[in-house]
């Protein structure tokens, strides 16, 4: 007797599936809104616990100074919060954004204001809160475009649900441009007072927020009449602030 050989049909090889070219571009685009939200998160998540070395600002700043044929300088001193004046902390709240410990990112009584301020000519201050301000520092490009603006808003929405309100002001004052290639209150306390940003006193304080709307043209020190009524605004207004983070 003789077994019969029983013979395994093979299984045809599937055929690659052809995509046409709006799944492809549908394809790429969720990858790649997969990929920039990723490492925007990871970004944020990282200057949730690490200092702020530099921002795209001081780079702009830098290549400005350059191209006018000075010498480039950027003094940044990283502190943290709590070697930062409460007078300070205090300062940019009331002169920059009096509801920070209360909105959610975006003070949007303040923006139609600015809104209709502007619509009438009038020159007042702008609507952006600390935390929209903090975004465009460390993580953006100056500007007024609408692009820029949409990222500064998602920015403010990512440190807004990932960082403390402690957290912000401790990266906006160690960040922001307090003078010509000055950054953060640190470096700004030693460059207008010859102290460390610990020993600010309330009208020091109110002088460097008094200029903080434009840092390369104000000086906090031997001041203009402009600034000087700023500064004795703000610091009459630090003593109603109440740091609650």
């Amino acid at each position: 007797m003789t077994a019969k050989k029983t013979t395994t049909k093979k299984k045809p090889a599937k055929k690659p599936v052809k995509r046409t070219f709006k799944q492809k571009l549908l394809r790429f685009v969720l990858k790649f809104i997969l990929w920039f939200n990723g490492i925007c998160i990871f970004w944020v998540l990282l200057y949730k616990f690490v200092p702020v070395p530099y921002t795209p600002l001081m780079a702009i700043r830098a290549i400005e100074q350059k191209n006018v044929g000075k010498e480039m300088t950027c003094s940044h001193h990283w502190v943290a919060i709590e070697y930062i004046s409460p007078n300070l902390q205090k300062a940019v709240i009331a002169s920059e954004d009096g509801h920070f410990l209360e909105h959610n990112g975006f003070d949007f009584t303040a923006m139609q204001k600015a809104f209709e301020g502007n619509q009438k000519g009038k020159k007042i201050k702008g609507g952006s809160t600390i935390s929209q301000q903090t975004a465009k520092n460390v993580f953006l490009w100056p500007g007024r475009s609408y692009v820029r603006k949409g990222f500064e808003a998602y920015f403010t929405v990512l440190i807004e649900l990932l960082w403390s309100k402690e957290r912000i002001m401790e990266v906006y004052l160690n960040s922001i441009e307090m003078g010509d290639g000055v950054y953060g209150a640190e470096a700004a306390s030693r460059h207008w007072y010859h102290k460390e940003a610990r020993n600010l006193s309330r009208y020091e304080a109110a002088g460097i927020a008094a200029i903080l709307p434009n840092p390369r043209r104000y000086k906090p020190v031997n001041s203009t009449p402009y600034i000087n009524r700023r500064k004795k605004t703000i610091s009459r207004y630090i003593g109603y602030v109440k740091l609650e983070y």
